[in-house]
Order: C-alpha cells, then sequence, then structure tokens
C-alpha cells in the first residue's frame, strides 16, 4: 500500500487554444484507411487455414449416473429432438446451421436448410 507523501499530485500543462485546435485539424484530415472491398479476401487469406472443429447435433439428453452406468449395447437413449427435426451444425462450440441428414455415398453428411446470419454468428463469437 501506498504512503501519502508516496502519491503526489501529477502536474499537467494545459494547451493553449491554437495548439488544441492544431491537434483537432490533423487528426480529423487523415481518417483511418479503409480496406478496398475486393482486398478483403486478401487480407484474410493468412486465416484460411486455421483448423475448425465441426460437429453436428441429432439431439440431447440427461440422464442419471445410475443410468449410465446400466448402460450395455441395445440400450436407447431418448433425446429431446423429433424425428425430422433438422439436426444442428456447430463450429467450434457456436451454432453455424441447420439441416438435415444425408447420406453421401457409405457415411452421413447434413445439408444446410438455414445458416445463422453472419451478424449473429459474430455477435456470438466472445
Amino acid at each position: 500500500m501506498a504512503t501519502p507523501d508516496a502519491l503526489e499530485p501529477q502536474q499537467f500543462t494545459p494547451l493553449n487554444p491554437e495548439e488544441t485546435a492544431e491537434l483537432l485539424k490533423e487528426s480529423k484530415e487523415e481518417p483511418p484507411p479503409q480496406p478496398a472491398p475486393g482486398n478483403l479476401a486478401r487480407e484474410l487469406e493468412f486465416l484460411y487455414g486455421v483448423p475448425l472443429q465441426v460437429s453436428v447435433e441429432v439431439g440431447r439428453a440427461r440422464i442419471l449416473l445410475k443410468d449410465l452406468l446400466q448402460m450395455g449395447e441395445g440400450y436407447v437413449v431418448e433425446l429431446d429432438k423429433q424425428a425430422g427435426d433438422p439436426l444442428d451444425l456447430y463450429v467450434n462450440s457456436r451454432l453455424i446451421a441447420r439441416g438435415e441428414a444425408v447420406k453421401v455415398g457409405d457415411k452421413f453428411g447434413i445439408k444446410l436448410t438455414e445458416v445463422v446470419s453472419q451478424s449473429d454468428r459474430i455477435e456470438n463469437l466472445g
């Protein structure tokens, strides 16, 4: 903890009106550079290689520990979604889109039917 004599008031030198006007004039003359719309993709190119975790959620359930311990082959866990409801697509645990399950060769995929708006995606980043 600081002692009272260590807390000296700071000395500020007031600017005269001409200096203040000059500083304001300088800040107005040079607006920050705005990227051209075509250059935005090039400016973000370095991010294109960042790996993202993508997951598709069929539904959710809450179970008791005793039920978890009793699970075995053939055990059915009832999910909160109805059959035919859209699946949720998450990227890094953030909802990005909804869609329906499709078969792609021998694998499953998701056909997007609804995409969360870009402004909502940006808003939910934090």
